[in-house]
């Protein structure tokens, strides 16, 4: 059994949770160990320990766009502003804490939201976190696969002369900086693909597919190739155009759901900042 389970994701860790925590595993509803042996049609059900509330992070009851909910998994749509995880600069008002505000408000008895795809502070657009450990557990392969897969709008200064573009070129971190990133020889590989959307003469509309998942990936490769994101203090974007944040959106997510055995995709509509500062325009959000 402990094969077959390994096989679907189960992982040596949650194999330790359910040991120690109190889980257990079913065998047509019976208890089971994992060296059991198991027939076809015989129907395994995996009971993970609750993820109890803990003083660490607190709750918020501040809003939250959900975009997609069921038992395993949360699909919100984060207002730019919003830190994904608690952290020095904030550990109160993150999409965590608002998060685990709504696990307790709706009864939940898993209590420590799970982010599979953490966004920058800055940075709109969808997110998808997982309610358990063990939702979040089975996504970590397809996590270090990329086949998570994640597309989105940034707006960059000047005239992309290409309609198409690939960027390869590794990043890792400025020396004696702990925020900055940079495109430098021992960093580590990163590749962006993108698409110009439209030209405004002075700026760029581009959708883009990420292949690696790198800090700032987006903000860096575009500032390598000389067109930085409007509104990127951080990248040396211009701050003039109006949008006070760089101007990223994460408008399109899909993942395989393993435990509805299909793919799901969702979208998040344009905030009204970044169409703003393309004078009212608003791309095709379905276009992938």
């Amino acid at each position: 059994m402990k094969a077959f389970l390994a096989q679907r994701g189960v992982s040596h860790r949650m194999f330790s949770i359910i040991k120690r925590g109190g889980g257990n595993i079913l065998l047509d509803g019976q208890h089971a160990a994992t060296i059991d042996e198991i027939k076809q049609g015989q129907k395994i059900t995996v009971v993970m320990p609750p993820e109890e509330s803990n003083t660490i992070i607190p709750p918020s009851d501040l809003p939250l766009d959900i975009l997609f909910e069921d038992e395993n998994w949360l699909v919100v749509n984060k207002s730019a502003g919003v830190t994904s995880v608690p952290g020095k600069a904030d550990r109160e008002t993150t999409m965590v804490n608002r998060v685990k505000g709504y696990l307790m408000a709706s009864g939940a008895k898993d209590l420590v939201p799970h982010v599979v795809t953490r966004l920058d502070r800055f940075t709109s657009g969808v997110a998808l976190l997982a309610k358990h450990r063990f939702a979040h557990g089975l996504l970590d392969k397809a996590l270090q696969s990329h086949t998570v897969d994640k597309r989105y709008y940034a707006l960059v200064d000047g005239d992309l002369p290409d309609d198409y573009g690939f960027i390869d070129a590794p990043i890792g971190r400025m020396d004696d900086d702990f925020i900055r990133r940079e495109v430098r020889a021992d960093g580590r590989a990163s590749q962006t693909e993108y698409w110009v959307i439209k030209r405004f003469g002075n700026q760029t509309l581009v959708r883009v597919q990420l292949h690696t998942g790198r800090t700032h990936q987006i903000r860096v490769h575009f500032k390598y190739i000389g067109h930085p994101l409007v509104g990127d203090e951080i990248y040396g974007g211009p701050l003039d155009r109006g949008i006070q944040r760089q101007a990223l959106h994460a408008f399109w997510l899909s993942w395989y759901d393993p435990f509805a055995q299909e793919q799901k995709s969702y979208i998040a509509s344009m905030p009204a900042d970044f169409v703003a500062v393309m004078d009212g325009y608003e791309p095709v959000m379905d276009k992938i």
